[in-house]
């Protein structure tokens, strides 16, 4: 039973790995036929080859050259030798330069299809998966593809030809030399396909899940590189990458062993085969039903269906390798993107800014408890809105909720009377700008990271919105100024540089609606008074959301939300709040300010 479990997965693998590549594959249906007919007819010459080589034997054996019957049809078998092999050759170059151009279309199709559900699949699933492990997925099936369609197209698909025509010719002169070859190639085909799928495929789909761990854990520990040199843990991150190395070798190992075993099982039948149909030949010319010609024939036919089975084997291991490699990026392409525009949605156009959370209901993923349960509240246009609480309190949800990273469960978010689940996330997204914590910078100049928010902004632009936020000292100061390639996810700037570079990347969005999750918590203190500043004229008729760590920074707001489990617990100005005795905002104030006040008198 369990066996039969694993072969029905790996049947439902080549299904859905083939489902998969018939949908690239018909994208290009003259391509497909073009590849289809050269190598039918190219097959079709082999198979013909060992009838005219008999035929040549005969004539030669037969006669001589001054026997003009003998010599006409030695003549006639030898040209129709070279025509089928100048055919052959020429079908086989037809065959081979179609399938570049056909291979690299479905591979960039693929690539492309692969990276258009990754960049869209939610932020939930991107926080659950290692960026290693993803990109290996991705590649590891693209390159899949090539030795997959190499192996159905210029591999099984001709062999398969060859098998049939070589039977059906052996059984037009001898029954019973056809059902020998027929029965024998069969069988040697069923037990190859058995022992691929059955035996070797389930070793090789572990192996490769191990390689994906690989990936991922050399990503991590590269991407981490930092806080591994910063606590001197090099030693240590060796040891967690030899164990994660040590099984990836044991199950390649094994895989590779039941490979080798395969390969040598189909050895061994196609030597029982090999025999068997000698001695069928050798009865049959012994007991005069045979001429030389027709031994000619039969070993050449033998001979070469001999190098298509045993190259079949090699084959069907080579496509049962691309399905396994195929299977995590077919995985990838049937998971559901999570967050998908409803059919017909239109794109949203916010000009005053107005957010309303209508009885909203919410909770993450599988969690049966509710973050958020019949929630209301409205911000007005331009109003700067401070969100306070605790930690899983619920602030950093509600910023999410409205850029809709993910979708209520209840209820209705409207942003100026326009219910964002039935708008298009692109251009909701596009008229938000956002400033992070921890803000992230592509591999790029800094003039191309300060333009993200606005591709087709000028350098003066560019430049005047760094100036705003603080970055355009800093940057002069480079040596390639704007030009600077910034290292992956802006490692070679300081925290306080990152940070500018983000909010000068939200100046140059002037976006109807501005979030900022504490986004001078990195600077300096001169810094953050210039930005402070700036950010007071930023705010000016944008409505405005400030998830606040830091309570000084939310002071002169218009409104603070205080929420504690998913609610609004306390609402109103710093100076309303802070006289609530008891009060949570009031508790929070206090302790930070006695935190600072102790960092002062230690600092002394």
């Amino acid at each position: 039973m369990m066996f039969s479990g694993k072969k029905t997965r790996r049947t439902g693998a080549f299904r859905s790995v083939f489902g998969f590549c018939w949908q690239h594959w018909k994208r290009q249906p003259i391509r497909v036929a073009i590849m289809i007919v050269a190598v039918l007819l190219s097959t079709l010459a082999d198979v013909l080859t060992p009838l005219f080589s008999g035929r040549l034997v005969d004539a030669v054996v037969t006669g001589n050259a001054g026997d003009a019957a003998a010599w006409n049809n030695a003549i006639m078998a030898f040209v129709w030798l070279i025509t089928l092999s100048v055919s052959a050759v020429a079908l086989r170059h037809l065959t081979f330069t179609t399938i570049i151009g056909f291979t690299l279309r479905s591979m960039a199709d693929m690539a492309e299809d692969a990276f258009f559900r990754i960049q869209r699949f939610s932020s939930d699933w991107h926080a659950n998966s290692f960026a290693g492990s993803t990109v290996r997925k991705a590649t590891r099936g693209m390159w899949a593809l090539d030795l997959l369609n190499d192996t159905v197209f210029v591999a099984l698909f001709p062999s398969v030809v060859m098998l049939t025509g070589s039977t059906i010719l052996m059984a037009w002169h001898w029954p019973l030399m056809g059902l020998l070859v027929g029965i024998g190639s069969v069988l040697f085909l069923v037990f190859t396909a058995t022992m691929a799928l059955g035996y070797v495929a389930p070793m090789a789909s572990l192996a490769n899940s191990w390689d994906t761990r690989l990936g991922g854990a050399l990503a991590d520990a590269v991407t981490c590189n930092a806080v591994v040199k910063a606590f001197g843990a090099e030693a240590r991150e060796d040891e967690r990458i030899a164990r994660v190395v040590n099984k990836w070798q044991d199950r390649t190992s094994r895989t590779w062993t039941r490979g080798t075993l395969n390969g040598t099982s189909q050895a061994a039948l196609l030597t029982i085969l090999r025999a068997c149909v000698l001695g069928l030949a050798l009865w049959l010319w012994s007991t005069g039903r045979a001429s030389a010609g027709d031994i000619t024939f039969v070993l050449t036919a033998f001979f070469i269906l001999q190098g298509y089975l045993r190259e079949v084997g090699m084959h069907i291991r080579n496509l049962q390798r691309s399905v396994n490699d195929m299977e995590e990026l077919v995985w990838l392409h049937d998971q559901p993107l999570g967050i998908e525009d409803v059919p017909g949605a239109r794109p949203i156009r916010i000009e005053e800014g107005r957010i309303e959370f209508d009885r909203v209901t919410f909770h993450y993923g599988r969690h049966t408890a509710a973050l958020y349960r019949d929630f209301s509240v409205t911000i007005k246009p331009g109003e700067r809105v401070g969100l306070v609480g605790h930690s899983g309190s619920g602030k950093t949800t509600f910023v999410k909720l409205i850029q809709r990273l993910h979708d209520v469960n209840g209820g209705v978010i409207r942003i100026d009377g326009q219910d964002i689940s039935l708008t298009q996330q692109a251009t909701l997204r596009r008229q938000i700008a956002i400033v992070q914590q921890e803000p992230i910078l592509f591999h790029r100049t800094l003039a191309e990271n300060i333009a993200y928010a606005r591709p087709g902004a000028t350098a003066r632009e560019i430049e005047n919105a760094a100036r705003l936020a603080s970055a355009h000292g800093f940057i002069e100061a480079l040596p390639k100024g704007y030009a600077t390639m910034v290292g992956e996810r802006g490692v070679k700037l300081s925290g306080g540089e990152r940070q500018r570079i983000a909010i000068a990347r939200a100046f140059l969005a002037d976006a109807p609606i501005l979030i900022l999750d504490e986004a001078t918590s990195s600077l300096d203190s001169e810094s953050e008074m210039l930005i402070q500043q700036a950010m007071e004229r930023l705010m000016q008729g944008r409505t405005t959301l400030v998830v606040a760590h830091r309570l000084s920074t939310v002071r002169s707001l218009d409104r603070l939300l205080v929420f504690d489990h998913g609610k609004i617990a306390e609402e109103g100005t710093h100076d309303s709040l802070i006289r609530l005795n008891g009060g949570i905002y009031r508790g929070l104030f206090e302790r930070q300010a006695l935190e600072l006040t102790k960092g002062l008198i230690i600092g002394e």
